[in-house]
């Protein structure tokens, strides 16, 4: 089955992002109508991921050069929630591609960065995410995949899963144990030996094309390997993760403003014994909860951006705190959308039966909450015995 937006070639919202209104105006005339299709299909068509690249929605923080426009951090968040709050799998795609792009861009060579840089950014290719295994997930001590040296260059031998965009990625960033530490390399997709398998039917965001990816005997040469060698489980790994946890957090805040969104319109359409619901206290204090943790991690994810535009290394704490922070507030205000509209928010086709399932995912992808609380405590512990 092909699946197509439908949404006219030119209308309003087209044109490049460079900033909310503009991420709203794609969004809403792009995404929000028809994001219950691509859930139900299982897939982002690619009328959309072209348009995605028209509007410059692919990694914009590059540098111009890059194929970017040199985008800040803090606008990158709110472009981030903008298409969180129309479609968490097409975010999911962004984030993993951001993932790619900034890390080939930061600890690239000035090689990798002529091959890779400027076709990621305009999205000419489009990268994904390999961490996560079978058997290691949060935990990347657990970590199977192998690198061998051999004949100057590597051989990669393993398994990923829960890829987002395995499917349809063109070059794969994939961390593999090596003699002396976790190196990350850049694999293309075509390359002998790499079998792409799709995982479908996924709780939620699930047009976000999930794939498991096997690695047999892929021979790749020197220029594979990203950033200096012993480096990478250190300074690659964690910056590559803050910059995913930050576009997950952003996402998820947008699933909470869609939410509140979603639950203000039908409170106020929908009457109970000739009253509108909105008018019930009960329904009010849901609403007035929506509207604080949205402000509140609006607040949190604004100051994780800042950070990371300063260069401070606080902000990899500062992300975790809005990461845990959005996510459980989208699962918990999701919750909430979905009791507010009762059997409706669980027919088929209710969007906020889509935000309620792509909200647990949330919770989980790139750091589990559980993760993340033990990282914050320890955190909170360092600073209060200095």
């Amino acid at each position: 089955m092909t699946l197509t937006s439908t949404a006219p070639v030119i209308a309003a919202g087209a044109g490049p992002v460079t900033d909310r209104s503009s991420a709203r105006a794609f969004v809403d005339v792009h995404v929000v109508p028809y994001a219950d299709d691509y859930d139900r299909s299982g897939r982002v068509p690619e009328d959309l991921l072209d348009r995605v690249a028209e509007a410059g929605l692919w990694a914009p923080f590059l540098p111009p050069g890059a194929g970017g426009i040199g985008m800040d951090m803090v606008t990158l968040g709110e472009v981030h929630e903008e298409v969180g709050r129309g479609c968490s799998s097409l975010r999911s795609l962004l984030t993993v591609h951001t993932m790619v792009s900034w890390t080939v861009q930061r600890w690239g060579t000035a090689e990798q960065r002529e091959r890779w840089s400027a076709a990621l950014g305009r999205g000419d290719a489009l990268g994904a995410f390999c961490l996560s295994e079978p058997g290691a997930g949060s935990d990347t001590a657990g970590i199977a995949t192998t690198a061998t040296q051999a004949g100057g260059g590597w051989v990669i031998n393993g398994t990923k899963k829960w890829t987002t965009g395995g499917q349809r990625a063109d070059v794969f960033l994939v961390f593999a144990r090596t003699a002396t530490s976790i190196g990350a390399f850049l694999v293309p997709r075509d390359s002998p030996g790499v079998e792409v398998r799709p995982i479908d039917d996924m709780l939620g965001t699930r047009a976000s094309m999930l794939a498991e990816i096997s690695f047999t005997d892929v021979l790749l040469g020197p220029d594979a390997l990203l950033g200096p060698s012993g480096f990478t489980a250190g300074m690659v790994l964690t910056s590559t993760l803050d910059l995913g946890r930050y576009s997950v957090a952003a996402g998820s805040l947008g699933i909470v403003q869609a939410c509140l969104e979603a639950s203000a319109d039908y409170a106020a359409a929908r009457e109970v014994g000739g009253r509108p619901l909105a008018e019930l206290p009960l329904i009010q204090s849901k609403l007035s909860d929506m509207v604080t943790d949205a402000r509140a991690a609006r607040l949190l994810i604004a100051q994780a951006g800042r950070l990371k535009d300063a260069g401070e290394s606080a902000t990899i704490m500062a992300t975790w705190v809005a990461k845990y922070f959005a996510s459980t507030a989208a699962a918990r205000h999701a919750s909430e959308a979905v009791q507010i509209q009762g059997a409706n928010g669980c027919a088929p086709g209710s969007p906020v039966a889509r935000f309620y399932r792509d909200a647990k995912v949330m919770e989980i992808i790139e750091g589990s909450n559980e993760v993340q609380r033990i990282t914050i405590a320890g955190q909170a512990e360092r600073e209060t015995t200095r």
